[in-house]
């Protein structure tokens, strides 16, 4: 039988109104109590009614969506995307913020947050591959990102390698060699992601121009953002790397790179030349403006809205996961400076 609200409240040792506080997200739950309940959600593998009946009926009308952090700027563009899909097609779209915490992409995946809706769009940060066959759930679901491939679901990812080694290839055609390269990962790092993918599609492009990878150039970054783009230059500078170029594996990273470049003396494109990924609005206001991948944040948006709503439709009738990647292009502006004539 399936678990309820009194079963959780049971097995956590609570009352069935801090389950629900939990499960709402109240934040007048201390952090013991809020461990202990999500942990008795996940042992009872418990859903809660309202989504069961929202599956069930298909009438209610609003989908979810589930990204790591909203702050970043990708991901807010990216929700900006889909609420604008979703409202083509007669939809809302309630949001929620997993902050990168594993139990709540787990708790997003059964159904446990954003009650209420009918399927869910869910860019995870902390699922791996070894998570596939937690992602085999009844509630509709369409994956996006680079954190598992070969699922049971739906998924809409990026072109992450060749666009990368295109991005390489595009500073390699200004005559640039010394490419820096920052917010790898972890060099023991196994689970697929942004990173890793990125990471071989530069190493793709050095290799097809026989240049040499030379390990001082490869920057290893905590969580992506403009304060760790920014350490990433200053340590290049301070240890007297020589380098010619950068390629930043997001626009963030990218937006860092060239304050600590303009502070450091170091011009932007004469004596480096820079290129980020994802082309985030932001990107056409610094100074210089920086160039950048398009992934096709537009398109991912819209395809993956369309799957769900297929998958919402079909009621049960399991098709085959599909795997979809829009094209992408590169967008030249001033930090990669002209194509030599």
């Amino acid at each position: 039988m399936r678990s309820t609200m009194h079963d959780v409240a049971r097995v956590a040792g609570v009352s069935i109104k801090t389950v629900s506080n939990v499960i709402n997200d109240h934040p007048h739950v201390s952090t013991q109590v809020r461990d202990r309940v999500r942990s008795a959600i996940l042992e009872l593998d418990y859903r809660p009614n309202l989504s069961a009946r929202g599956l069930r009926s298909g009438k209610t009308g609003v989908i979810g969506l589930a990204v790591p952090a909203l702050r970043e700027s990708y991901f807010a563009e990216l929700a900006d995307s889909v609420i604008r899909a979703a409202e083509k097609r007669g939809l809302s779209v309630l949001i929620g913020q997993t902050n990168g915490d594993r139990a709540k992409e787990l708790e997003a995946v059964k159904g446990v947050r954003l009650q209420g809706t009918d399927g869910l769009l869910l860019s995870p940060a902390r699922l791996g591959q070894r998570d596939v066959d937690a992602l085999d759930v009844p509630l509709p679901l369409v994956l996006l990102g680079e954190r598992i491939f070969g699922g049971p679901t739906d998924h809409v990812t990026m072109h992450n390698v060749t666009s990368a080694q295109a991005a390489v290839e595009h500073l390699l055609a200004r005559g640039r060699s010394r490419i820096a390269v920052i917010g790898a990962p972890e060099p023991l790092a196994e689970d697929p992601s942004s990173a890793t993918l990125r990471l071989q599609g530069y190493r793709k492009a050095l290799a097809a121009a026989g240049i040499q990878e030379r390990p001082e150039l490869i920057c290893v970054t905590g969580p992506w953002g403009r304060e760790a783009g920014a350490t990433a230059v200053r340590r290049l500078v301070h240890d007297r790397v020589t380098f010619d170029a950068v390629f930043a594996l997001n626009d963030t990273l990218g937006l860092g790179a060239l304050r600590a470049l303009g502070e450091t003396g170091l011009s932007v494109p004469d004596d480096v030349a820079v290129i980020g990924f994802d082309n985030i609005d932001e990107a056409r206001f610094s100074v210089p403006s920086l160039s950048s991948v398009d992934p096709g944040r537009e398109s991912i948006a819209e395809m993956a809205v369309q799957m769900l709503v297929e998958r919402i439709r079909e009621k049960g009738d399991r098709r085959p996961p599909r795997l979809s990647k829009p094209d992408f292009h590169i967008v030249t502006r001033e930090s990669s400076g002209p194509a030599p004539s």
